[in-house]
């Protein structure tokens, strides 16, 4: 048996950084990953996809230059080598990890399943390998993997996932996607522009429906322009072989083939191999960790980092995660610098094309909020009416501002347009100083630009309700 200070099992976008920090501070610490270091951020998420996006958007330009006066001839894509673009980008930001990784003092990298074996005094007994080693801290970021749905006939046909799909060599000629949420709208775009057929099946009836009906209806008629054909209130009866492909056969009767199908339905955490009951570690019906808003578990020592304790299933999520974490270990406490995880305000975006940006909470919320007697102010704006996206024909989409009348705080914004994923850090980073509204719109913004209109729209709020 080995003893060091802290075993951070997973390799996600938490505990990199924190295992580099905490080695910093003197401690002894073992880092442990089955899979490939970075997580799914590096690995099949956002590194690989927003890679791939952008060949897939120089493609949608090429095909549209002679609007911009600008004449070429027929666009082929060459996905081979849109795919070893993609890859070459992911190999190199997971080989300057290991590297940081492997140059810090104190610190070891061991490649394997951790699991708990239980405790031995305050020390925690983890096996790896068949080696076992003791701490008194654990810290677990062993993030997510996509769920799919035990449908009849699954178990005959070759499905794939948001990684088997970035795994293939060849365009899907056909791609159906079972999911109208963000992973299958992203990757549905950026696979129509590639050249693939795609269908969209979801069992709601709009798609992304956790955004405000204006929104979701706005996203679906882009994509429909680009010919992705959509299946709503649709659910899926069984699946068959058809070819080398897959037969789907939909409630209603209709019938969908395809070459390829992907399950974009959602995460499930990645906890069942830790042996969570060794050391009486709770978690949700899912499997989610339990966990407060500085990240123990129902277990002190034991920290759970990142996607698997269900609090916000984001790369930069997580990342924050880990800040938190080291500004409790530096006693910065929730009234200093830092807020805890209860007190931060998610923003999140949908990297489609154009993007949705979003932060705090959506109209329909404020709606909600209004009936109970909050007093709150909204404000829109309509893309086509920004100069910048008129001057780049980019003008499908809309900006919304909620403000809290009452404290002048922002409450939330909807940014659905070009920049709209770089636009909404503009209110998310104003929200964290709790600043009124009014001094946002005393500020010199840069001309032509979307966030040039924020004032502007500002001096609109009026009262919802």
């Amino acid at each position: 048996m080995r003893h060091v200070d802290a075993v951070l099992i997973g390799a996600g976008q938490a505990a990199p950084s924190l295992a580099v920090a905490l080695a910093a501070r003197g401690q002894t610490v073992v880092i442990i990953e089955g899979n490939f270091y970075g997580g799914t951020c590096v690995n099949f998420g956002c590194t690989p996809t927003k890679t791939l996006r952008k060949s897939a958007r120089i493609a949608h330009l090429a095909r549209h230059a002679a609007e911009f006066g600008v004449v070429t001839g027929p666009v082929n894509v060459i996905y081979a080598a849109a795919i070893q673009r993609m890859r070459a980008r992911v190999e190199s930001s997971r080989s300057g990890l290991v590297q940081w990784l492997e140059g810090t003092e104190n610190l070891e990298m061991i490649h394997g399943w951790g699991r708990f074996l239980g405790l031995d005094g305050e020390r925690f007994l983890i096996e790896v390998n068949g080696e076992t080693l003791s701490a008194r801290q654990v810290y677990l970021n062993t993030g997510t993997r996509a769920f799919i749905p035990p449908l009849p006939g699954i178990d005959r046909v070759p499905y794939l996932d948001n990684a088997i799909l970035l795994a293939l060599e060849a365009c899907p000629q056909h791609l159906i996607i079972v999911g109208a949420s963000y992973i299958g709208l992203e990757l549905g775009q950026i696979y129509r522009r590639l050249g693939a057929q795609v269908s969209v099946i979801h069992r709601a009836a709009r798609i992304a429906e956790r955004e405000d009906e204006d929104v979701s209806a706005a996203i679906l008629d882009f994509l429909q322009d680009e010919g992705i054909a959509f299946y709503l209130e649709s659910a899926i009866s069984a699946l068959s072989p058809y070819g080398d492909g897959v037969s789907v056969r939909l409630s209603d009767g209709r019938t969908l083939t395809g070459s390829h199908i992907l399950f974009a339905t959602g995460r499930i955490p990645n906890t069942e191999r830790l042996n969570l009951a060794a050391v009486g570690v709770e978690t949700d019906p899912r499997g989610f960790i339990r966990t407060d808003a500085h990240f123990n578990t129902s277990v002190p020592g034991i920290k759970a980092l990142g996607d698997i304790n269900g609090r916000g299933a984001f790369t930069h999520t997580s990342y924050h995660d880990y800040q938190i974490v080291l500004a409790e270990l530096d006693g910065q406490t929730p009234d200093g610098q830092w807020r805890d995880a209860d007190q931060r305000v998610v923003t999140y975006a949908m990297f489609t094309d154009p993007p949705l940006g979003r932060v705090g909470i959506t109209l329909a919320q404020a709606q909600e909020r209004a009936a109970h007697g909050q007093n709150i102010l909204t404000a829109e704006f309509s893309m086509a009416d920004v100069s910048r996206a008129k001057e780049e024909s980019e003008t499908q989409g809309l900006i919304r501002l909620i403000v809290d009348a009452d404290s002048e705080r922002f409450l939330g914004a909807t940014f659905l347009g070009t920049g709209g994923d770089e636009i909404v850090a503009v209110i998310s980073n104003y929200m964290a100083t709790g600043a009124s509204y009014r001094l946002m719109m005393q500020a010199l913004p840069v001309h032509p630009t979307v966030a040039e209109f924020l004032p502007t729209i500002l001096g609109r709020l009026s009262r919802l309700g």
